[in-house]
């Protein structure tokens, strides 16, 4: 098979999946509430209604910095859109300054820090991890690849930012 054709059956496989997966039913991504590393206070609720990128990662980890500038580049394309990166630090090295780290990449997303909880609830099992929450608060896709060629993170992106 061409690659071209290849390419293109794919695509169209993707276009049919997700709104598939989304006739399903999709659960309600559970409501958490954690610190910054400035010790200011987030959840999810603070988001309701947004279309919301929930990344877990670490510091330490060299497929979240891999993974990072696409999530990044999303937001940015589809910023009029309202969506947000909220990401979510665990099982980091002592002294690890998860926003400091962020910030020094060129990124301003925020970061809650001490997730281990909020990423045992979530079933997040390593680094990355990736949610994407509609506006309706349901995560409709789960990605724990730093493949930043998947065209299913900019296909989630388009499905959560539907109104």
């Amino acid at each position: 098979m061409k690659k071209t054709t290849y390419l293109a059956s794919l695509f169209i496989l993707l276009l049919w999946t997700i709104p598939n997966a989304m006739a399903e039913g999709f659960p309600t991504a559970p409501p958490w509430q954690l610190t910054t590393q400035a010790g200011k206070t987030i959840s999810l609720s603070d988001y309701q209604g947004k279309p919301v990128i929930l990344h877990f990662w670490a510091t330490w980890c060299p497929y979240c910095k891999k993974l990072q500038p696409k999530l990044v580049e999303l937001e940015k394309k589809y910023q009029s859109s309202g969506i947000k990166i909220v990401s979510i630090s665990f099982n980091e090295d002592d002294g690890a300054t998860p926003q400091d780290e962020i910030n020094k990449r060129g990124y301003d997303f925020i970061t809650a820090v001490k997730g281990e909880l909020v990423a045992k609830q979530y079933g997040v099992r390593g680094t990355p991890t990736t949610f994407f929450i509609n506006r309706q608060g349901k995560a409709i896709y789960k990605s724990t690849s730093s493949n930043i060629n998947n065209p299913k993170l900019e296909l989630a992106v388009q499905e959560i930012i539907k109104p």
